[in-house]
């Protein structure tokens, strides 16, 4: 079954409307947006709603939305992840509540995704924290290659798909600096997941087919779209 996620607790302020129609939550953790005060917001929703409640952390970077690479030793990059994951597992736990899986936000995601010392790092981190976290990675051709790493942690992976962002024909996420990286039009994303469940596989932007598993699938909170897109892709899944 593919799930729907969403990133929340940056600010937009509609995770009322979006949590209901959602399977997983990914809450910013204090990085690149939230507080403790959007945390605990965003995980009694989460468990009003039974969604499964995911730890975003990213670059301490808020001016720039978390959006540029930082480069951070072994050590800065551990703590960081563990202060960002634990101040979340506890608000969970204050909560009664439970942290399912971790997924980096940004450039820490899209770091993570090119550099396979960086994944292996975060794994490593994870595994530390809590080895029954998951991790949700990118959905790649190479998703074999992540699988191999994780298993050596014994973390699990669950590989995402992004609803309304396009593709490169090599299975990466055309960069946010590109005018057409993220798809506005409702029917265009219906249209390609529709396409998605029917062939097994994914188109990019220049329409060649890409063969990538989907555990989930994520709609950005912060697209002005992101209320009735989920709406529609809730009745489509």
């Amino acid at each position: 079954m593919l799930k729907l996620n969403s990133d929340l607790g940056e600010g937009v302020g509609n995770e009322a409307r979006i949590m209901p129609l959602i399977d997983q939550a990914n809450i910013a953790c204090g990085g690149h947006a939230g507080d403790e005060e959007t945390m605990r917001e965003c995980v009694r929703l989460a468990r009003e709603h039974g969604v499964e409640i995911g730890a975003h952390p990213g670059y301490p970077d808020r001016e720039n939305f978390g959006r540029r690479s930082m480069d951070l030793g072994e050590r800065e990059l551990r703590e960081l992840l563990e202060e960002q994951i634990g101040r979340l597992r506890e608000i969970a736990r204050a909560e009664e509540a439970d942290l399912a899986y971790v997924k980096p936000h940004g450039a820490l995601y899209n770091d993570m995704m090119r550099d396979p010392e960086l994944f292996e790092r975060i794994v490593s981190t994870v595994a530390g924290i809590d080895p029954s976290l998951r991790l949700m990675i990118l959905s790649t051709p190479e998703g074999e290659r992540c699988e191999t790493i994780a298993r050596r942690y014994g973390i699990g992976l669950i590989h995402e798909l992004f609803a309304d962002r396009h593709y490169t024909p090599e299975g990466k996420l055309v960069p946010r600096s590109e005018p057409d990286a993220v798809i506005h039009d409702p029917e265009h994303v219906l249209k390609r997941i529709r396409h998605y469940r029917e062939q097994g596989h994914l188109l990019c932007r220049e329409g060649t087919p890409l063969k990538l598993r989907g555990d989930s699938l994520c709609v950005h909170g912060d697209n002005p779209e992101a209320i009735a897109l989920v709406e529609a892709l809730r009745r489509v899944l």
